[in-house]
């Protein structure tokens, strides 16, 4: 089993976050790479059955929308 300190598990979540590559083996490659200091080698089209992840902030208006039962 593999250990990852947080700081480096965060940015490799941040750049799948930024690359729109959701899905755990993206995060852990992204997140060796980081570590072995390589860069990374990510060819989505190799894995057309995943989806493109489509990610924004959420407003805290919406927010509170979904807490109180609002539709928006």
């Amino acid at each position: 089993m593999e250990v990852f300190r947080a700081e480096d598990l965060l940015a490799g979540v941040r750049v799948a976050l930024a690359r729109g590559v959701i899905g755990f083996d993206a995060v852990k490659h992204l997140t060796l790479c980081r570590i072995e200091h390589r860069p990374p080698r990510l060819d989505l089209t190799v894995y057309p059955y995943l989806p493109q992840a489509h990610v924004a902030t959420t407003s805290a208006k919406a927010y509170m929308d979904l807490l109180t039962g609002v539709a928006s």
